[in-house]
């Protein structure tokens, strides 16, 4: 009789993770359309950044000691600007827009204002990092600062994060892989993005 309660315990608790894991934040937040141009968008990365490797979590672990110690001169010097907006041209869904909008940067020197990407408040993707923050604490200040700001924050914050707090990015989990691809394709967007401001 206790062996018998000890598997349907077991049974129930295993019923019950498979649930848990299913249920992922990007499976919350992104219709299927969506989901196949996130993964787009963390390929073009991995790739942009580390060539033809399969493993993510290889790319990012050999990855990070640079960012911290560079910042995104990494990023910018090897991501391409122009493939990156050729991927945008590719999305099959309205991806875009649920995770940026454009605003206006004023360059002082040049006396021009310029089209700046910004993260979309109201959009699929920042409700996917409240999500995200619920589940793993130490996003929380990630989450405030790029909800506050409505951009992408510059002061390295992600990848000191994932270098001294490892424990809480699992490079093998799809969400954070979005999350940084998102964040440093963002980050080189923003610094090589030169399209003048027009009012439609």
């Amino acid at each position: 009789m206790t062996r018998i309660l000890y598997i349907i315990l077991i049974s129930i608790s295993v019923s019950s993770f498979s649930q848990k894991f299913s249920a992922t934040e990007l499976k919350d937040n992104f219709n299927g359309a969506e989901i196949k141009d996130l993964q787009k968008l963390k390929s073009f990365f991995q790739s942009q950044m580390c060539g033809s490797t399969d493993e993510f979590k290889s790319c990012i672990d050999s990855l990070i000691p640079y960012l911290v110690e560079y910042g995104y001169i990494p990023i910018l010097e090897n991501v391409d600007f122009e493939e990156q907006k050729e991927l945008y041209s590719n999305f099959e869904s309205n991806l875009f827009s649920q995770i940026w909008e454009f605003g206006k940067a004023r360059n002082l020197r040049e006396n021009k204002t310029y089209k700046s990407i910004g993260l979309n408040t109201e959009g699929k993707y920042a409700l996917f990092l409240k999500d995200l923050s619920r589940r793993n604490p130490d996003l929380e200040e990630y989450y405030e600062r790029i909800m506050g700001a409505g951009d992408w924050e510059s002061m390295g914050l992600l990848q000191q994060r994932v270098y001294t707090n490892p424990e809480y990015y699992d490079l093998k989990d799809p969400s954070i892989q979005v999350l940084i691809a998102i964040h440093y394709l963002s980050q080189n967007d923003h610094q090589k993005r030169k399209e003048p401001w027009t009012e439609n």
